[in-house]
């Protein structure tokens, strides 16, 4: 499978886009922390991860 080029559709977009990152930085902890402790070790690095989130 090639990479493909990405396109911005919209870059007025983008504030909006690192607002929502910075809250979900700020709201997820205990991830970030994860991310901060892991980053330089890439031990996921080439993994495919899938994910999928059912609400009722």
């Amino acid at each position: 499978m090639a990479l493909k080029d990405f396109k911005v559709a919209d870059l007025e977009l983008a504030p909006l886009g690192r607002k929502q990152i910075h809250l979900a930085e700020h709201e997820m902890p205990g991830l970030m922390a994860i991310r901060a402790e892991y980053a330089d070790s890439r031990p996921l690095e080439g993994a495919k991860i899938t994910g999928s989130l059912h609400m009722t």
